[in-house]
C-alpha cells in the first residue's frame, strides 16, 4: 500500500498517537509493535469469567448455599458501583446540578435493583437448607459489610448515623471519635440476653473501625448533605433525588433484609442463632431504627410515618 493510498482519518490518527507518545516520550514504533503482536482480546478474558465462576467456595454441600454467596457477591459488586457514583460526585473540581443529578439517578437505580432483586434472599432459598447451611457460617453476617457502611459514611452527616438517644447530645464539639462509640448500627449487634458485643461486631470493628473513622473525616464536609446545602440548595431535582435514596436505602432495602430475616429466622428471641445473636428484631425495622440521613428533606409527617407504608403495603398490616 502506497501512502497515498491510505486514508486522510488514519493518517490523522497516527499523528495524533505519534504526538501523545513523544509527549511521554515513547517510541510509537514500539507500540505499534506491540499492537501488531497482541491477541485480540475476548469477553472471557476481559472480565475475568474464569475467575469470577471460581470465587464461590462453599462451606457445606447444601446447594441453595451457592445462591446464597452468590446474591451476595452480586450485592458487594453493586455497593462498589455506588461507591465508584460518590467518588465522581464528590471529586468533581466543577460539580454542576446536573452531573450531581444525574449520578444520583444511577446510584437509585443501583439500589432500586438490590430491592426489587431481594426476593431471591426471601424466597430463592429452600427454608430447611438455608437453616442448616447458615449455621456452618458462624459468626460471619451480612451485617458485616463494610462497603454498605462506607455508603452511609459518605453520604449523610456522620451525626445522623448516631443511636437517636445519643444524638441529643451532639453538638459543634463533639468529635468523629465521639459519635463512634453511638454509631446506630453497634446496636444491631449485641446479644439479645446480655447487650454484650456480640463477636460478629468484634470481628467487624477490628478490620473496619479506623478505616471509618478515617472515612467520615475525610466526607466530614464533603457529603451528600453538605454538598447539597452548600451548592444546590434550591436544586429540586437533586432533593427529589436525596429523597429517592434516603427512603431506598434506610425504608426498601432494610425492610427488604427484615422480611427475609422473618421468614427464616423468626423465633423467640433466646433462640435466634443464625445471625450471630444479632439483634435483627429490633435493629432491622425503620420504625424502630428511624434512620433519615436527610431530615430536612422530609416533613414531620412523613419522619413520623417512617417505613409504616412499606410494612403495610408487604405485610398487610403495621408491624
Amino acid at each position: 500500500m502506497e501512502l497515498h493510498d491510505i486514508p486522510p482519518h488514519i493518517l490523522a490518527q497516527v499523528d495524533k498517537l505519534e504526538h501523545k507518545y513523544e509527549a511521554m516520550g515513547q517510541d510509537l514504533s514500539s507500540y505499534l509493535d506491540g499492537l501488531l503482536y497482541a491477541n485480540y482480546l475476548t469477553y472471557w478474558d476481559y472480565i475475568h469469567l474464569d475467575t469470577l465462576l471460581s470465587l464461590q467456595t462453599p462451606k457445606t454441600d447444601f446447594p441453595d448455599e451457592q445462591i446464597f454467596i452468590i446474591y451476595h457477591q452480586i450485592t458487594e459488586l453493586y455497593f462498589r458501583l455506588v461507591l465508584l457514583e460518590i467518588k465522581q460526585i464528590t471529586h468533581q473540581e466543577y460539580l454542576t446540578e446536573e452531573f450531581f443529578t444525574a449520578r444520583l439517578k444511577r446510584i437509585n437505580r443501583y439500589f432500586a435493583y438490590l430491592v426489587n432483586t431481594f426476593e431471591i434472599m426471601g424466597e430463592g432459598m429452600e427454608k430447611e437448607q438455608f437453616l442448616k447451611f447458615r449455621m456452618s457460617l458462624l459468626p460471619a453476617s451480612g451485617f458485616q459489610s463494610g462497603q454498605f457502611r462506607m455508603i452511609e459514611i459518605c453520604t449523610t452527616d456522620f451525626k445522623y448515623l448516631v443511636e437517636k438517644e445519643y444524638y441529643r447530645q451532639i453538638d459543634t464539639h463533639t468529635t468523629i471519635e465521639e459519635m463512634y462509640e453511638y454509631i446506630y448500627w453497634r446496636y444491631g449487634a449485641t446479644e439479645l440476653a446480655t447487650g454484650k458485643k456480640t463477636l460478629t461486631l468484634k470481628q467487624f470493628e477490628d478490620k473496619y473501625r479506623e478505616t471509618f473513622i478515617r472515612l467520615a473525616q475525610e466526607y466530614k464536609e464533603n457529603n451528600f448533605l453538605r454538598l447539597f446545602k452548600r451548592k444546590f440548595p434550591h436544586s429540586e431535582s437533586i432533593k427529589n433525588e436525596l429523597r429517592k435514596f434516603d427512603a431506598l436505602l434506610n425504608i426498601d432495602w432494610k425492610l427488604a433484609h427484615f422480611g427475609s430475616a422473618v421468614r427464616y429466622l423468626h423465633k423467640e428471641p433466646a433462640d435466634i442463632a443464625a445471625t450471630g445473636g444479632t439483634n435483627w428484631q429490633k435493629y432491622l425495622p425503620p420504625r424502630f431504627q428511624k434512620m433519615i440521613f436527610y431530615p430536612e428533606l422530609w416533613t414531620a409527617e412523613e419522619i413520623d410515618e417512617w417505613g409504616k407504608s412499606w410494612v403495610v403495603e408487604k405485610f398487610g398490616k403495621k408491624k
